[in-house]
């Protein structure tokens, strides 16, 4: 058995190294796994829908989500427990006025729960779209009740009108950071601070170009800063080109960047943010021709390093018209700052009248440096705060607010490419392995409402399993992430739904968990299973870099399953592969088995049809993954010769297929003797009498005659075995019209 085995290894061997050479298999999920009812707890109401609105609570043990016209408050350790839920509904003559203005009553007139942020007294500000006239409120959880405080603030340039519009916001303090638009149609882009001294972006195309905004998050620049430097809001949004020289509009992903202490200026730019920078956001990816957009992005730091080694993951996907690539680049925040700080303008250069051409700027730059924060330099020069900045400064910026230059990802590359359902959203868990080093693990929501997980190493990424996280194929529109409870919560417009970051389960064999690379993942010995190791004394055995499941104790051998076909019959041979990295072969007794008339390769399984006797042996389902190979299933097939009846073994206990061949044919022949009979007596007259009565009576004649001779037909057979004949030989002799 040793020696096979051996063999089937140097046979599979080829195709390992041909695998290897492809680094396109990386992007492939490991595993696919179906929605299930185990995969982790779901909540939902009967007629509520969108829950996409999400705020962790891990001080109180709640994850407040916010749906359509109703706030629930549920348990973070089990969602399907519902803790509280307060309805914030639309009254009726708001709605009216609603549908007054053209918009449906059951889609857009309803209150779509869009702002949910925590402020610093621990109450929650909330904010919802209340049927195209968005509002705001307090929201606080006291005695196990969720309580609307009544205290309802306008919210247009915070939230916006139409529930299916972009959006994107933050809470920094008592403050509330929004990008959205302004107005009833949509055509006010707007991203502004509410907050004692409320600033906003001007209303030009070159400021924002008709954006679709999408994250927002804080960086805490000041934090060790040599240079007194101010904390960072950074916003990710696409819009459309003005750079670009094209016949349609190309639309790209762009960041920017405002600080936190910015007040506006003193004449120029009042009440508008001096600070107002942006970039092109660039996720290269070879095999596309136009920009790819951003989706979502997610904040990464590690709180034991500096600020500017955190990283903003994020979701890119191609434009329309375009095959079905999506993408995962990184950006570290030191290089974003940089480019701010240190790079070069565009300049708008007016070449007809009614086109302007943006070319980099290399005339001087004023000092300060135009969008840049209050530092120590600054405040060297007599500006303390931004309202002490000179004009020249501030109208530089204002016409000037784009950079020359693109973010690039680290590498210059996309950390993950996948082709299929398009990535819509992303959080990242930092994780520590048994080898003592931390590893970012990426989960992604797609639009066809699964969830990849996938984490980077050296350089490769490698996804470790896609679940199905809905029973219908919503797509994802919110997740987030307790590191606390080590959970990850999703929502969708059908329903929200929790699983765990560790689904070590999902691995039963030491070279399935070895394989799978997961970093929260062992193999104890002691149990036999495949479990986090987070608060594990025992050594597990884990490979997250050199997948090297030799480590793992000496599987034992597959018990051989005996099968039987028929002659000339079919039968499937199940072999579900382990993982869909694995190349699955199949052996018939000590030789490869290669596809012909008899054997079909399917993708979990080998299909014998038309089966002789010849095709009896032993058929071994051999699985090699990383040059790891294994034996998955193992059958003894045997021929049966009863002319597609069953074995002998299979016929006991119940009555044979032979047997009743024997009785049919038994009656056919009585009932071709009646038949004959009855016609030479005359009782049965003829068709043919009326024509040729010599025909008709060597007719009749040679009926009977074939009647006598059945009559004393022998049923002995080969060997003395008890065969029937086949029924089929008196039919054709009645039914054979030309003897006739």
């Amino acid at each position: 058995m040793g020696l096979l085995l051996a063999l089937r290894l140097l046979w599979l061997m080829p195709l390992a190294w041909t695998l290897g050479e492809y680094s396109s298999l990386e992007h492939i999920s490991r595993k696919t796994i179906p929605y299930h009812k185990d995969n982790g707890h779901l909540f939902r109401e009967e007629g509520v829908w969108n829950y996409s609105t999400m705020l962790m609570r891990e001080d109180l043990g709640l994850l407040l989500l916010g749906a359509r016209d109703v706030i629930y408050a549920l348990d973070l350790d089990n969602i399907s427990n519902k803790k509280a839920s307060v309805k914030w509904e639309v009254p009726k003559a708001k709605q009216t006025e609603c549908i007054k203005k053209g918009k449906d009553a059951e889609i857009h007139c309803k209150n779509y729960i869009r702002i949910l942020h925590t402020r610093s007294d621990g109450r929650m500000y909330v904010c919802g779209t209340n049927a195209f006239d968005p509002e705001c409120d307090l929201l606080s959880y006291k005695d196990g009740n969720l309580i609307l405080e009544k205290k309802v603030e306008d919210g247009k340039g915070k939230c916006p009108f139409d529930p299916f519009q972009t959006y994107a916001s933050t809470m920094v303090g008592d403050d509330l950071y929004s990008a959205t638009s302004i107005n009833f149609l949509g055509s006010e882009p707007v991203v502004m601070r509410s907050s004692p001294v409320s600033i906003r972006t001007e209303f030009k195309n070159s400021w924002l170009s008709e954006p679709h905004f999408i994250s927002m998050a804080q960086v805490p620049a000041s934090k060790g800063s040599s240079k007194g430097d101010d904390d960072k809001v950074y916003l990710f949004f696409n819009e459309a080109a003005l750079e670009y020289d094209s016949y349609s509009k190309l639309v790209v992903s762009r960041v920017a960047r405002v600080c936190k202490g910015d007040i506006g200026g003193q004449r120029t730019l009042q009440k508008k943010w001096t600070s107002f920078l942006k970039a092109m956001v660039d996720c290269p990816v070879p095999e596309s021709r136009l920009p790819f957009t951003i989706q979502d992005t997610f904040l990464s730091c590690d709180p034991q390093e500096p600020w500017g080694s955190c990283l903003f993951y994020g979701v890119f996907t191609q434009q329309p018209h375009s095959p079905e690539l999506t993408a995962v680049c990184a950006y570290r925040v030191a290089d974003v700052s940089a480019l701010f700080s240190k790079g070069k303008y565009k300049n708008p250069l007016p070449v007809e009248t009614s086109y302007v051409k943006w070319v980099m700027y290399s005339g001087d730059v004023p000092s300060p440096r135009p969008g840049a924060c209050i530092d120590n330099e600054a405040r060297e020069q007599g500006i303390t705060q931004t309202l002490d900045l000179p004009d020249r400064t501030l109208q530089f910026v204002k016409d000037r607010p784009l950079m020359d230059q693109a973010v690039l990802p680290v590498g210059e590359r996309p950390l993950l490419v996948q082709r299929g359902a398009a990535f819509s959203r992303i959080v990242v868990d930092r994780a520590e392995a048994l080898d003592g080093h931390k590893y970012d693990v990426m989960f992604i929501g797609t639009e066809s409402g699964t969830l990849v997980k996938a984490v980077n190493y050296d350089g490769t990424s490698f996804i470790i399993e896609e679940v199905q996280l809905f029973p219908s194929r919503d797509p994802v529109k919110v997740l987030k992430l307790s590191e606390v409870k080590g959970h990850l919560y999703a929502g969708s417009g059908y329903a929200a739904v929790q699983i765990p970051l560790a689904t070590c389960g999902r691995s039963l064999s030491c070279m399935d968990c070895v394989l799978s690379r997961d970093p929260y993942c062992g193999w104890d010995r002691t149990t036999s299973k495949c479990i986090a190791h987070l608060n594990v004394q025992r050594k597990l055995i884990q490979s997250v870099k050199n997948r090297n499941a030799s480590l793992c104790p000496v599987a034992g051998t597959v018990t051989p399953i005996n099968e039987s076909i028929w002659l000339r019959g079919s039968l499937r041979l199940p072999c579900p592969p382990p993982s869909n990295l694995a190349v699955v072969s199949w052996q018939r007794d000590t030789l490869p088995l290669t596809p012909s008339d008899h054997f079909q390769v399917l993708p979990d399984g080998l299909l014998i049809s038309n089966a002789s006797a010849s095709l009896a042996g032993r058929y071994r389902c051999t699985s090699l993954e990383r040059s790891h190979a294994s034996v998955v299933a193992d059958y003894r097939v045997g021929v049966a010769a009863g002319g597609g009846g069953p074995t002998l073994q299979a016929q006991q206990g119940g009555p044979s297929v032979a047997g009743l061949q024997a009785t049919v044919g038994i009656l056919v022949l009585l009932l071709a003797g009646l038949v004959g009979w009855n016609v030479y007596s005359g009782h049965l007259p003829l068709p043919c009498k009326r024509r040729d009565e010599s025909g008709c009576g060597s007719a009749q004649h040679a009926m009977l005659e074939a009647g006598k001779k059945h009559s004393g037909q022998g049923i002995s057979g080969r060997n003395g075995e008890n065969v029937v004949h086949r029924p089929a030989e008196p039919m054709q002799f009645i039914d054979d019209e030309s003897e006739i």
